[in-house]
C-alpha cells in the first residue's frame, strides 16, 4: 500500500488552534529537520482541563499555553515520551497549575549499552524527568468531562505511550505515527521489533482520526498505519537486499538506500538501519560475528 504524506502545515506559532470540540493545539516555535515545523502541545477540556505533552523547556511556549489556558484549573499532564522536544515544560507546567504529570514513567532505554556502545541520542534524552503518576497500560484517567486512555506503544521510545480521548474518535499519537514521516525508530531508546507491535495494537482499535506530536492530523490513520506496516517491510526488503548484493556495513547501505534522503537525515537513517538489523538478527535472517552495531559486519543468515 502507497504512503503518501501530507506535508501542508500552518503552526501557527503562540495560538491556540481548536482542532477538535474541547482540543486545542498549540506549536512550539522549535522547527528542525526532526521536529518538522515544531511540537504539538494539546489542551483538552472545557472546564477544568488536560495538557498533552506541554513540550521544551521555552519561555514563549509556556506563556502561550497559559494564554489558552486562560485561568482554567488543568488537573493533569499528560507526558508521551522522554524525548527533550515533548516532555521538559512539565515541570514548570505543574508548577504554575498544581496538576498531576502523567506518563508511562521515566526515560529509558529499549535494551542496555552494549560494550564499547555510545548512545548518539543521549543529548535529546530527559533524563531529568519523572512523572507524579507511572501510566498502566491501558488505564484510563478521568478528568472533568472527559477521560483519557493510555495505550503503551512502545518503539520510537522505550517509554512511549499515546492518549485514547475516549469516546471521541481521537487518539494522540506522539511521535509513533504522524503525517508528514516516518517515526524515527533509533537503538539503543527504540526498537524496530516494539515499534512493529505497537502498530499492530493501535490497527485493532477503531479510533477515526490520530493528532500527532508534529505536523498536521492523520484523517484516515488505518489506511495509513497500514502504509507504515508495508514501507518498514519495503526497507527491510531493501537492506536484506544490500546484504545479499555484497554491502557488509551500515554506511554501505545508507549511501544506497538514503541516496535521496536529506544527509542531515542520514546519522538517524543509520540508526534506523540498525533497528531494522537487530530485528533481523534476532529471527536469524541476517548474521554477524558480533552484537549488531552501527560498526558491524553483516552477513546473510
Amino acid at each position: 500500500m502507497a504512503l503518501e504524506f501530507e506535508t501542508r502545515f500552518d503552526p501557527a506559532y503562540g495560538e491556540a488552534v481548536q482542532v477538535a470540540p474541547d482540543v486545542l493545539r498549540v506549536t512550539v516555535n522549535n522547527p528542525s529537520a526532526f521536529t518538522f515545523h515544531g511540537t504539538n502541545s494539546y489542551i483538552v477540556g472545557r472546564s477544568t482541563l488536560a495538557v498533552i505533552d506541554p513540550g521544551p523547556e521555552d519561555e514563549g511556549h509556556l506563556q502561550s499555553l497559559l494564554r489558552a489556558i486562560d485561568g482554567r484549573p488543568v488537573s493533569h499532564i499528560f507526558v508521551s515520551h522522554t524525548h527533550r522536544d515533548h516532555s521538559p515544560l512539565a515541570s514548570r507546567l505543574a508548577s504554575e497549575t498544581g496538576a498531576l504529570v502523567c506518563a508511562e514513567g521515566p526515560h529509558r532505554a529499549a535494551r542496555p549499552l552494549r560494550i564499547g556502545e555510545t548512545n548518539p541520542l543521549d543529548a535529546s534524552a530527559d533524563t531529568d524527568f519523572a512523572p507524579d503518576h507511572a501510566l498502566a497500560d491501558d488505564e484510563l484517567v478521568e478528568g472533568d468531562g472527559w477521560a483519557i486512555r493510555a495505550i503503551h506503544t512502545p518503539g520510537h521510545a522505550a517509554n512511549h505511550a499515546a492518549f485514547a480521548l475516549e469516546n471521541t474518535g481521537i487518539l494522540f499519537s506522539a511521535d509513533h505515527v504522524m503525517a508528514w514521516a516516518t517515526s524515527i525508530v533509533a537503538p539503543p531508546d527504540g526498537a524496530m521489533s516494539d515499534y512493529m507491535a505497537s502498530l499492530d495494537r493501535l490497527l485493532a482499535r477503531d479510533d477515526t482520526v490520530f493528532f500527532p506530536g508534529h505536523g498536521g492530523r492523520v484523517k484516515n490513520p488505518q489506511r495509513f498505519m497500514r502504509g507504515l506496516k508495508a514501507h518498514r517491510k519495503m526497507r527491510e526488503r531493501a537492506i536484506l537486499d544490500r546484504v545479499t548484493r555484497g554491502d557488509r556495513t551500515i554506511p554501505e547501505m545508507v549511501s544506497s538506500i538514503y541516496r535521496d534522503t536529506d544527509p542531515r537525515l542520514h546519522g538517524a537513517a543509520a540508526l534506523s538501519v540498525l533497528a531494522h538489523l537487530e530485528d533481523l538478527v534476532a529471527r536469524g535472517v541476517v548474521t554477524t560475528a558480533t552484537e549488531p552495531s552501527i560498526d558491524a559486519v553483516y552477513l546473510p543468515g
